[in-house]
């Protein structure tokens, strides 16, 4: 499906994501709190007339009102959630007008114009624990991070987290096509390319393709391939505060982008063949990460005749990062992929099996962050054959 989505577009109804109150006559401050609405996608109620006692008054999750409206309004009932605009906040006036109407906070426009919008959507998407969110990279080409990055988005949505799966690398081929979900209706990156500012959590999520119970962000067969460092950042801010699991396969290059994306990143898995060739181009790549993200760990992944390869501690050692754990050589992935099954959904495998144990470890109650470290022993996925 070809468009494009600015934040502003809506992807669910107004009785799903209800929206602020609006409470002033003044025609300006109307249309500037109407445009920021739009920039959240949300639909707000307006009601300048609304009496003091209003029925409705406790349904919205903020309520906006005007310093025009703002004396009228004084003694209705207190809730949380209510902000003031006023012309002026270093008169005396405003600030009683505040305490009489209970207001969180008291601000200007334009000056609290982005505090305003965050704010807003904020109150509509509801607040909670971000996303863990794991970006996996490739010691060298063919290293199979993205491989494993579909395979751990498959089996975190296998247990119920909620989960997203980002394709940041334009030039993988695809994760849409590793899934086999290239022919599902959704947006693509290209549709984001001018985002900026704030993107809906829910949008984003109800305008991409669903595939294996996760949600997909990929590439189409278009020609571009950037992604802007700020639609990266929006995007992926997005993502997070949708909160549950949010897996990204990250380029081996690094551009403002990445770093964008390795900036949000809370832990960082770099896969590394057994081999000594692999291991010096694994070398560049963490130099280029410059120490994005903080955790940044080693899962060794097996090579055929494992026998004459380096030991995982060799090559963590060698990279000289923190070794997470060794995923065994299986042709099966691509041989699955080849029959629509895709990595991680062979749940008996060796890379299943890989991603099962990492997420008990990094999710003991499926939402806390990651705890103990390689301090409590590498994860391990079993061999071909292994039962």
């Amino acid at each position: 499906m070809r468009g494009s989505m600015a934040a502003g577009e809506a992807g669910v109804t107004d009785e799903e994501r209800p929206g602020p109150l609006l409470v002033t006559e003044d025609e300006q401050l109307l249309d500037d709190l109407l445009r920021l609405c739009a920039a959240a996608g949300v639909t707000p109620q307006v009601r300048p007339d609304l009496p003091a006692r209003a029925a409705r008054w406790p349904q919205a999750p903020l309520v906006i009102i005007g310093e025009d409206c703002a004396t009228r309004l004084g003694g209705a009932g207190r809730r949380d959630g209510i902000v003031l605009i006023a012309r002026d906040v270093d008169r005396a006036e405003v600030w009683r007008l505040a305490v009489a109407l209970g207001a969180e906070r008291v601000i200007t426009l334009p000056e609290g114009e982005r505090w305003l919008a965050d704010r807003i959507a904020d109150a509509v998407e509801g607040t909670g624990p971000a996303a863990l969110t794991i970006g996996v990279l490739g010691g060298r080409g063919g290293a199979g991070a993205s491989t494993l990055a579909c395979a751990l988005a498959v089996t975190a949505a296998r247990k119920g987290l909620r989960t997203m799966l980002v394709d940041a690398d334009p030039l993988g081929g695809g994760l849409d096509v590793l899934l086999g979900c290239e022919r599902e209706e959704g947006l693509r990156w290209p549709a984001f390319h001018e985002s900026r500012g704030r993107v809906g959590a829910g949008t984003l999520a109800a305008s991409l393709p669903r595939a294996h119970s996760l949600r997909v962000l990929s590439w189409d067969r278009g020609a571009e391939v950037t992604i802007p460092p700020a639609a990266m950042r929006a995007v992926l801010a997005a993502a997070r505060r949708r909160g549950g699991v949010v897996v990204v396969d990250l380029p081996r290059r690094a551009d403002e982008a990445v770093a964008e994306a390795l900036d949000q990143v809370d832990l960082g898995l770099l896969v590394v063949p057994a081999e000594l060739r692999a291991v010096a181009a694994a070398r560049r790549v963490v130099a280029g990460t410059a120490g994005v993200p903080r955790d940044l760990r080693v899962v060794v992944r097996g090579v055929p005749g494992a026998a004459a390869g380096l030991s995982d501690e060799e090559v963590a050692a060698l990279v000289e990062l923190p070794l997470l754990g060794e995923l065994p050589w299986d042709p099966e992935p691509v041989d699955g992929t080849a029959r629509g099954v895709p990595p991680g959904a062979r749940a008996r495998g060796p890379l299943a099996r890989f991603c099962a144990a990492f997420w008990e470890r990094a999710l003991p109650e499926a939402a806390a962050p990651v705890a103990g470290g390689a301090s409590d022993g590498p994860v391990r996925g079993r061999r071909a054959g292994d039962e």
